[in-house]
């Protein structure tokens, strides 16, 4: 009886040790939209996609590749333009949409030329020096991965040349 006991306390520890060290474990974004809303630098863009209506987007499983202006970016946009943009949903959906494009790139695998956004307009990409740049932003943290593609945090918002 004693060994029985003894073998059902050492199973209980064992089960719990297991699942503490899984709950420990930092789990793996399920989505463009997790990275973003779990990356310190893109609360503003994260806010923003949201009010944009971009969040089933961004959790779809079809890929994109994401160049998210960090909250500094946004920071240096002028407050009224920035609460216009608010205000107008379609506009905003617009703006966020011209800076993501379809499928997944790395940055390593970022080659100079034009890519056409979800907005419909095209953005300018280069690499240079080993930093990739987007119209005249710079990639300041590249490769934040998800199964649904990639996050790039950008210095700048970018307008598209209707939104301008």
């Amino acid at each position: 009886m004693f060994r029985r006991q003894a073998l059902h306390s050492a199973l209980a520890l064992a089960a719990l040790l297991t699942l503490g060290a899984c709950a420990s474990q930092p789990t793996a974004p399920a989505s463009l939209a997790d990275v973003v809303a779990s990356t310190p630098s893109l609360t503003t863009f994260h806010k923003l996609s949201a009010e944009a209506g971009l969040d089933g987007l961004l959790r779809g499983k079809e890929a994109h590749t994401v160049f998210a202006p960090s909250d500094a970016a946004f920071a240096a946009v002028p407050a009224a333009t920035l609460q216009a943009l608010q205000a107008d949903k379609a506009q905003l959906r617009q703006v966020l949409s011209y800076h993501i494009v379809a499928g997944s790139v790395a940055s390593a695998d970022v080659k100079p030329g034009n890519a056409k956004t979800l907005q419909g307009g095209s953005v300018a990409l280069a690499r240079a020096g080993g930093f990739v740049t987007v119209e005249d932003a710079l990639v300041e943290q590249a490769d934040l991965r998800a199964p649904n593609g990639v996050v790039h945090v950008i210095d700048r918002v970018l307008m598209p040349p209707r939104a301008k």
